[in-house]
């Protein structure tokens, strides 16, 4: 039981890392970006070409997989998504969706249907035995990566000026251009910070949840529920809803394999009839 607990917390801080840019740009930015997964496999993709081609240990290709998506992600602000920032929801799905095709038909094309194999350095493969519990190395190591980087973000957003600035942009941007706030740039850096955050989430979880050219297709409903169910108030939502779908779905596929990940679609229709805001959502 503890196990399959621990096993499911590191999922559910995968799912984080993976599914916060989402959180950001919907919740503080008011902008749907459902190619957020597109990011995520620009990332994992770095890593499986660095490693399986040019030989690059594991962790020197982590830097990689968040700069090249983060830098993907300012092109594509400044070209693209800063036209639809004041165009309905609708118009930024179809827009974000149809990227998502391009960017799976693209990779199919350039890599291969075929998944990615990912080999980690030894010292972090295996399990070691804790009390009562069998804990895998790997999964501790992403838990510690993503635990600093949630705490990171946190502070960032909540205790300095930049994310003072970016809910000033959000909330009135002609006021805080007034006060000289650079919204244009303020935005840019948000994409790039979620979007680099993407990509290290794909890197980290090529080995626990492979990876290839659907990749973006298959964890977008699992951004969409952390979102769901966890609110857009604020980032403890999404990382507390991250947790909970992480143990509810690894113990599901234990328990009840049959069930598959219906588990976690039951607790999001659960969540939404009683708390339609979300789980986390602040009261209003």
């Amino acid at each position: 039981m503890l196990t399959i607990l621990f096993d499911g917390i590191a999922y559910g801080m995968l799912l984080f890392v993976l599914a916060c840019g989402l959180s950001v740009t919907l919740g503080l930015m008011n902008f749907v970006n459902l190619a957020h997964g597109a990011f995520a496999m620009a990332g994992g993709y770095v890593t499986t070409i660095l490693m399986n081609r040019y030989g690059v240990p594991f962790l020197a290709t982590l830097p990689a997989a968040f700069l090249a998506p983060a830098v993907l992600g300012v092109a594509l602000e400044r070209t693209l998504y800063r036209q639809l920032y004041s165009r309905s929801h609708l118009d930024q799905v179809l827009f974000s969706i149809g990227l998502v095709f391009m960017a799976v038909a693209a990779v199919d094309y350039l890599m291969g249907s075929q998944p990615q194999l990912i080999v980690i350095p030894t010292w972090l493969q295996g399990r070691v035995d804790v009390t009562v519990a069998q804990v895998g190395i790997y999964r501790s190591f992403v838990i510690a990566v993503c635990a600093v980087l949630v705490v990171t973000l946190q502070l960032v957003l909540t205790r300095t000026r930049f994310g003072s600035q970016l809910r000033a942009s959000v909330d009135d941007p002609r006021v805080a251009r007034g006060l000289g706030i650079n919204v244009s740039a303020i935005f840019a850096t948000t994409f790039a910070v979620g979007s680099g955050l993407a990509g290290l989430g794909g890197a980290l979880g090529a080995e626990l949840v492979g990876l290839d050219p659907t990749f973006p297709i298959k964890f977008l409903l699992y951004f969409l529920i952390v979102v769901t169910v966890g609110g857009t108030s604020s980032l403890t939502g999404p990382f507390l809803a991250s947790l909970i779908l992480g143990v509810a779905d690894i113990a599901g596929k234990y328990y009840v394999p049959a069930a598959g990940a219906f588990v976690i679609y039951s607790l999001m229709i659960v969540v939404l009839v009683f708390r339609p805001n979300g789980l986390f959502a602040s009261a209003r």
